[in-house]
């Protein structure tokens, strides 16, 4: 029987598959949990008056490491669930703002696919992050060790 949120395992995809998230908007109070729980606590994410003079981007920033954990928490249901075993290595570039109210969802290509030992593979992706515009607003490649399809290989 096939386990509802499942991701795939890495023989099960190939390069070149594309993937798209449900949207999520980012809110208020996600801003504050999260700024309050990693602590980061820059004046750009917590003084609005220091926001109104100093910034050029009008609305309530909002931290790029969130928008990364967001877009994460979305392939997490679908893409990685039960399978991921591993994040390997990233390279990650911030395109554009994104701020309070703003709803972003995750564009994914699958650029690398290999075995490893024990029936595990290497999956790598390309994964743009993109606004309700449809502006790219981060891009980034992880490298995730996978299960394969077949444990006991």
């Amino acid at each position: 029987m096939k386990l509802l949120g499942q991701g795939l395992h890495w023989d099960e995809i190939k390069v070149g598959d594309q993937f798209k998230t449900f949207g999520r908007t980012i809110t208020e109070a996600d801003i504050v949990n999260f700024i309050n729980c990693t602590g980061f606590l820059e004046v750009l994410f917590t003084d609005a008056e220091f926001r109104a003079e100093h910034s050029a981007i009008a609305g309530r920033v909002v931290p790029a490491a969130l928008v990364y954990s967001v877009a994460e928490g979305m392939l997490m249901v679908g893409l990685i669930q039960g399978v991921g075993l591993a994040f390997l290595n990233m390279e990650l570039d911030v395109k554009g703002p994104v701020v309070a109210g703003d709803t972003v969802h995750v564009e994914v290509t699958v650029t690398e696919v290999r075995p490893t030992s024990k029936g595990r593979g290497l999956v790598r992706t390309r994964n743009e992050i993109k606004n309700q515009r449809g502006e790219t607003v981060i891009v980034y490649t992880p490298l995730r060790l996978v299960k394969g399809s077949n444990p006991a290989a």
